[in-house]
């Protein structure tokens, strides 16, 4: 079954860091480009941040660039999304995909794409 899980949020004060997880079952991320969305209540849906497949080559959107990081651990079938700085308006659930792709500074998915559950992402005084 393939399946992605995403792990690592919480609740965090403003300026404060996270770590998130993204950890595949079922396949092998090396072989899937992968990104990193986000979504808030009330709010569309918000690309982060792609990791490609091979070099690994990294995209990120104009609202995270600087304090996000993205990278893969391929022994490990792990994707990670380090996020310095963090600012109340980060607060959405995070989500991971695969078949992620940037086009224009647009993040787009493929129709087939897998999705995790998402974890919370809290940040408030």
């Amino acid at each position: 079954q393939v399946q992605l899980v995403e792990s690592g949020g919480g609740l965090v004060q403003p300026g404060g860091s996270l770590r998130l997880s993204c950890v595949a079952s079922g396949f092998t991320l090396d072989y899937y480009a992968i990104g990193w969305f986000r979504q808030a209540p009330g709010k569309a849906l918000e690309g982060l941040s792609c990791i490609s497949i091979g070099d690994g080559s990294t995209t990120y959107s104009d609202s995270v660039k600087g304090r996000f990081t993205i990278s893969r651990e391929n022994g490990k079938n792990t994707v990670y999304l380090q996020m310095n700085s963090l600012k109340p308006e980060d607060t959405a659930v995070y989500l991971c995909a695969t078949d992620c792709t940037v086009v224009g500074g647009t993040f787009n998915l493929h129709e087939f794409s897998s999705w995790g559950q998402g974890t919370q992402v809290t940040v408030s005084s």
